[in-house]
This record gives structure tokens, sequence and C-alpha cells, in this order.
């Protein structure tokens, strides 16, 4: 428990580390200060008027006690022959004293019970605090993430594999190693009220964003931005602005295997962290369900482009005009869980100059669909155009004719389709048990016409499979272990196909 001496130092501390700043936050600091110094003297009184409390009535307790014991002394000593009326008085002493007795007993631990939780109070006070220049309240969460791994063919990310590639020669046809880059930390903070809206915040990294180039890099990942918004809430509205998924893919399959980026990613499960303004009403309906509302306009990026140090806008932004989706879901509670069926869209415009224009489009849904109180199917399915930023079509937006910066070239949107679909089961509330397939489609026709393109990870892929399996325990709430393992299928031009496997182990600490 601070003393008042050293809240004072801690106020004169707080002080000499604001004179820098300007005269309004060292009043802001100074009132925080005063408010907090006041919040600990007033507990801290009533700490001591409970202790004093809870003395006096263990004093009055023991003197019941000794009195008591008197009387009783007092009664034995008298004639043995004490007349009826003399033996009545006496027992009805003892149980007058007997009955004092454990109404003290009883205070006493009610009064012990009331000096614990204020105690635990006072502590409370003096927890280390992730703190803000303002007085609102800010959170730090995240994950430290342990991945062992063992790959059996070669993949295109040795730790997070999407892809089956072919084996290069003389390669060994395998690896192994570990990471710890799929860790993440986030920051979450209330903000004030504001048009009867609670505002709020947040923002979310990982280490999945390259290597240093050193040459023990591979443990040394980058940090990356992830997602970063600020909403308004109101009852039914929310309006968010910020960097976060994809609102109309809001699904994907559960994994400790690929948290970096969402598992089965290029295999027909659709996703993009992107830069967005989106809306959304909640309609409650008479049969105890809700109807979801959701729009907005997103960053039209095509999945063609890469940035290294200065940004040029890809193919969408050149079209100076954002990307459009809108998502309409139905939730219903079903066997205690929530049963829902979501419907999106999406429409996107891309300029690759010389008056080359594509309509990038794709409709989806997306299910949630509880079996049983232990079972649970969910799943997602599209069927889109040129929608490489949206991780659709195994990366790819477009196909070319020759040289995309010639105006000869003709460019042609490459159409695809895909989805996943995975089977839950939770027989314990700290266990469960994945089982998950998807698959991406690029339509293997259009690109037989155009030989010459090849996919972001080397050859003409038409199509990838991925598979996976694996079990969750969660001991605690902060604690989990898993296993998985993950098998690959590509397909490419020319009847070729290559298939690898990953075996993952991990172990994490949330906090």
């Amino acid at each position: 428990m601070l003393s008042h001496r050293a809240v004072k130092l801690f106020s004169l501390w707080l002080v000499g580390l604001g004179a820098p700043l300007m005269a309004q936050s060292a009043q802001d600091t100074a009132a925080a200060v005063q408010s907090l110094t006041s919040t600990v003297n007033q507990l801290q009184q009533q700490v001591r008027e409970l202790q004093s409390a809870v003395e006096q009535i263990r004093d009055e307790n023991v003197a019941y006690k000794e009195e008591a014991h008197e009387l009783r002394q007092e009664l034995a000593k008298r004639d043995q022959a004490a007349s009826p009326d003399r033996a009545t008085l006496a027992a009805r002493t003892d149980t007058s004293a007997a009955t004092q007795a454990a109404a003290s007993q009883e205070r006493d631990a009610r009064l012990d019970e009331e000096f614990q939780l204020l105690s635990g109070k006072v502590d409370e006070q003096y927890q280390t605090k992730v703190e803000g220049w303002s007085k609102y309240r800010i959170r730090l969460s995240g994950i430290v993430l342990f991945n062992l791994f063992s790959n059996q063919g070669t993949v295109d990310n040795a730790d997070i594999p999407a892809l089956a590639l072919p084996n290069a020669p003389g390669a060994s046809g395998g690896s192994f190693g570990a990471t710890l880059r799929q860790s993440q930390i986030g920051l979450s903070a209330e903000g004030p009220r504001f048009a009867g809206a609670q505002t709020s915040a947040d923002i979310r990294f990982d280490f999945g964003g390259g290597f240093a180039g050193d040459s023990n890099s591979v443990n040394y990942g980058l940090a990356w931005l992830r997602t970063a918004a600020v909403r308004l809430d109101w009852t039914n509205t929310s309006v968010i602005a910020g960097q976060d998924a994809l609102f109309i893919s809001p699904i994907s399959p559960s994994s400790f295997a690929s948290l970096s980026v969402p598992a089965l990613s290029y295999a027909g499960n659709l996703w993009t962290w992107t830069p967005q303004v989106r809306v959304e009403h909640r309609f409650a309906l008479a049969d105890d369900s809700t109807l979801l509302v959701q729009g907005g306009i997103l960053d039209n990026l095509d999945g063609e482009a890469e940035y290294y140090f200065y940004r040029t806008p890809q193919a969408g932004e050149a079209s100076r005009q954002p990307a459009y989706a809108s998502r309409v879901a139905w939730t219903r509670s079903v066997f205690g869980q929530l049963l829902t069926i979501g419907v999106g869209d999406y429409y996107g415009r891309q300029n690759y100059g010389f008056d080359r224009n594509i309509n990038a489009w794709a409709g989806m849904t997306d299910v949630t669909l509880p079996l049983s109180p232990r079972f649970t199917l969910s799943g997602k399915f599209y069927r889109g155009n040129a929608i490489g930023g949206l991780s659709g079509g195994l990366d790819t937006s477009v196909l070319y004719t020759g040289d995309p910066t010639k105006a000869t070239t003709a460019i042609y949107a490459l159409p695809s389709a895909g989805g996943w679909a995975q089977l839950k089961y939770k027989p314990l509330s700290k266990l469960e048990f994945n089982v998950a397939f998807g698959e991406d489609n690029p339509f293997a026709s259009d690109i037989r016409n155009q030989p010459g393109n090849t996919s972001f990870a080397g050859p003409a892929l038409i199509r990838n499979q991925g598979i996976l399996a694996n079990f969750i325990y969660r001991p605690r709430t902060d604690l989990l272990f898993s296993t998985e393992y993950h098998y690959l299928k590509s397909f490419a031009l020319g009847n070729q196909n290559f298939d690898a496997s990953q075996v993952n182990l991990m172990m994490g600490v949330l906090f």
C-alpha cells in the first residue's frame, strides 16, 4: 500500500516529467495525479476503518466468550440440588451466550470479507497498466506463438505454405524448422462518446512482413501492420474506418499453424487486409434472430503490383474510384451456438492504361451451421472475375497477350471460382478437432489461351487444393497446444501436378 509520502513523490515525478509539455498537458497530468491521490487516500481510509472495526469485533467476541465461561463456572460451583428454575436459568444463560458468540463470529466473517474486497481494490490501483496521454483505458493483448514444422515436398513458403511446387534439381525434397513470427501484438483503446456513439480504436501487428536480409534473418521477422481501425458504435449501428479484414468474407478455417495469413489462403479462402470505410446496421427480428446489413468502400487493389519503398497506384487505384462491397447476414441461436448465413458482393474497376479497363467483381456466401451442441459445419464459396487483390484466382487478376506496358497488348480478366468447408467437433469446452478442405480454381481455358502468363509462384497454375486436420487444446483461456497436418496439391498446365505436406506443432500463450 502506498504511503502519502510515496504518492507525493510520484506526483512530483509526474510534474517534473511533464515540464517540457504544453501547459494544458501539465494541467491534465496534475489533475490525474490529484485524482489518483484522492482515490488512494479514500481507499486507505476505508481500509483503516475496516481494520479498526474488525479488531473491535474480535475483542468483543473474546469478551463474550470469557464472560460465558465465567458464568458457567459460577453456576457449576452452586448447590447441585438447586431448584429446577436455577438449572433452567443456567441453560438459558448458556444459550444466550452461545447465540451472541455465533452472531459475533458471523459479523467477524462478513467484515473480513469486506476487508479483503477493499484490499483487492487497493491492490488493483497499483497494478501495472498500459497508459496513454488521455484518460481513457488502453488494453494490450496478443499471443506468443511457437511453431515447429516439418515439410515433405517443395512449397512456396516453408513455415506458412500455400502452394505445392516442383522439386528443384538436387533439392532434398523437404525441410524442417521453427518460427515465432506468427506471434501477434495488439492495442485497443476506448474513446469518448460522440454524437451518442461509443468511440474506440484498435491496432494489431505480427512479424510476418518479410526478413531483414541478415544471414539468419529467418529468425528476425519484420513487423507488419495487420489491422487498424476506428469505430463509432451506437446501439444498432456502427461505422468503421481503417484497415481491416474483408467484411464480405468474415470467417476462416480454425488454425494456429496459419495465423499470420488465414488458413487455406489461395485454396478457396478469399482474404486481404485493406483500408475501408463501412457502415453496419443490426435489425432484431421477431423470431429471436438478427439481420445484419453491411456496406462500404474499399481501397481498390488488384494484386498485380508490388511495393518496396515508394507507392505507385495499382490498376484499381488508377481507375480513380474505390471498390464497393456489401453483405447481408441472418443469425439466430441453434444448439447454444450461432447459425449464420451471409451473402456478399464486390465490384471494382481496374485501369491498365491505354483505355484498357477491366471490371472486377465477385459474389460470395458464408455459412456457419451448428449440427448439434458439439458439431459445427462452416464454409465459404465464391465466383469472381479479376479478384487477385482478394487472393482469388491464385492471386492473379488479369492475363496478357504480351508486354503489358505496350498499347498493342490485350488484357483479359481472369475468372475463377472456389471455396472451403470445415467440420468442427468440440467434445469439451477446452478441446476441439477440425477438418477442412478448400480449392481455388482459375478457369483453365482462359489460362491456356495465354500460355505466357504465370502465377506469382512461377508455373502457370490452374488449380490449388488444400486439406488440413488439427486439434486445438486450451487447458486455460491463456494457454494453447495444437497439432496440424496440412496437405497441398497444385495443378499446372500440361497435366502436371505437385503435392506437399506439413506437420506443425504449436504452443502459445495469450495475453
